[in-house]
């Protein structure tokens, strides 16, 4: 198995290096996906929080309120770390089935693991990356983006851009950076050259 590790800010195109790639032929594991999996009715992740954050944060059909949620916890650096160490060890454990069952179906697969939180230590303590790949983009170019494709306003765009860690610190622990500021095409052909490197490597090893 060949391992990536994939992460970027918010709106920075994680998703579409991952599709990309994914077209080649890489098996996708979204965190994000898996923080919403863990969270469904009838997971102990779920009961958790609602202990620790009282029944508000559920909806009448029993599912998971998160802008309820992400309303008590954004902005509170004490709320968010319990919310945290309740999801991460659940995300952590499907996380590894997961990558066992990738492996499983196929020993010389190449996994990208899609994780916005690599570097602040939402990651597997076992898992070994052979590479890990940060999208990169300004920080007004987020919070275009999300105001843009995803509808927020101005302010709630700067603060989700803000409240994650910065860049600085996501680039000092990259082997690959692909700029997505420019063009999708100039996107794509830097994926293309990415995985062209993950095909020489492993026909090296």
């Amino acid at each position: 198995m060949y391992l990536i590790g994939l992460t970027g800010g918010i709106a920075s195109g994680k998703s579409t290096v991952a599709r990309r790639l994914v077209e080649h032929g890489a098996v996708h594991i979204d965190a994000d996906e898996l923080a919403r999996r863990v969270v469904e009715p009838g997971k102990p992740a779920l009961a958790r929080i609602v202990e620790e954050f009282g029944p508000e944060v559920l909806r009448h059909d029993g599912t998971l309120d998160r802008a309820k949620l992400g309303e008590i916890v954004f902005g509170d650096e004490a709320a968010r770390a319990k919310l945290n160490a309740i999801v991460h060890p659940a995300v952590r454990t499907l996380t590894g089935k997961l990558i066992e069952r990738a492996v499983a179906e196929d020993p010389d697969a190449v996994v990208v693991y899609d994780v916005p939180l690599l570097v602040e230590a939402s990651v597997p303590d076992d898992l070994r990356f052979d590479l890990i790949v940060v999208t990169s983009a300004p920080r007004r170019t987020q919070v275009k983006r999300l105001v843009e494709e995803r509808g927020l306003d101005p302010i709630q765009a700067e603060a989700r851009v803000d409240a994650q860690v910065g860049n600085t610190e996501r680039l000092a622990v990259a082997d690959v950076v692909i700029d997505t500021d420019g063009s999708m095409a100039h996107t794509m052909s830097q994926t293309d050259a990415l995985w062209q490197r993950i095909r020489q490597e492993r026909s090296r090893a």
